[in-house]
């Protein structure tokens, strides 16, 4: 999702091995993984290969995730407490003093730890599952390294809590599809700007060389 990779490329065991500093086995089973989760596809004799990804399954994605979202929220409202909210609101000004010292991993930490809250709110543990496993598109060390995204994040997880307190279903849809929106919106402008869809079909997927398939 960074770009780093692009859809066509294949993914040598060897190489990303040595990149990562581990034996060629975890590098084997977390493709597997990612196989499963449909961001990489396995080629016959010729190994990993990155999925297609288009600007519409981009936006799919992240529907998929506001709609998960918001029947998560309309639990979470009746289900948060005096105590819960309070714990909710010590992880918004932790989200806020991580983004005021520019620390990307704390940003990234805390914006995860505010929406498990509502999630573990809801008590919705099935609906959680498939959030998390749609949730690993969502590049947030991207985001979090966009000041203009950190300021707007904060904004709306401090409209998403007075909703929440108020009951106010109607702005924490608001604030969710807004936050996937702009999610969406912004991960298109980033995969556009680094050529991900150069010389693609419509499809998203990038044209396969015998060179590429060799290497």
């Amino acid at each position: 999702m960074s770009g780093e990779v692009r859809p066509g490329d294949f993914i040598r065991l060897d190489e990303t091995a040595a990149a990562l500093g581990v034996s060629v086995t975890p590098v084997r089973e977390a493709l597997l993984t990612l196989r499963g989760e449909g961001l990489v596809d396995l080629v016959p004799r010729r190994g990993y290969l990155v999925s297609p990804m288009s600007r519409q399954d981009i936006e799919d994605i992240f529907w998929l995730q506001a709609e998960l979202t918001k029947r998560i929220a309309d639990r979470a409202v009746d289900l948060f407490d005096a105590a819960g909210f309070d714990a909710h609101e010590r992880l918004i000004d932790e989200f806020e003093a991580a983004s005021a010292n520019n620390d990307t991993d704390s940003v990234v930490q805390s914006q995860y730890a505010i929406h498990r809250s509502i999630n573990r709110a809801s008590r919705s543990d099935k609906l959680s599952r498939f959030l998390s496993n749609a949730a690993r598109y969502m590049p947030y060390r991207l985001y979090a390294q966009d000041p203009a995204w950190r300021e707007h994040a904060l904004v709306n997880n401090r409209r998403m809590l007075e909703a929440l307190r108020a009951g106010d279903q109607q702005t924490a849809h608001a604030v969710v599809d807004e936050e996937f929106t702009a999610g969406a919106r912004l991960l298109i402008k980033h995969l556009e700007k680094a050529g991900v869809w150069d010389e693609v079909s419509e499809d998203g997927s990038r044209p396969v060389t015998v060179a590429a398939a060799e290497a």
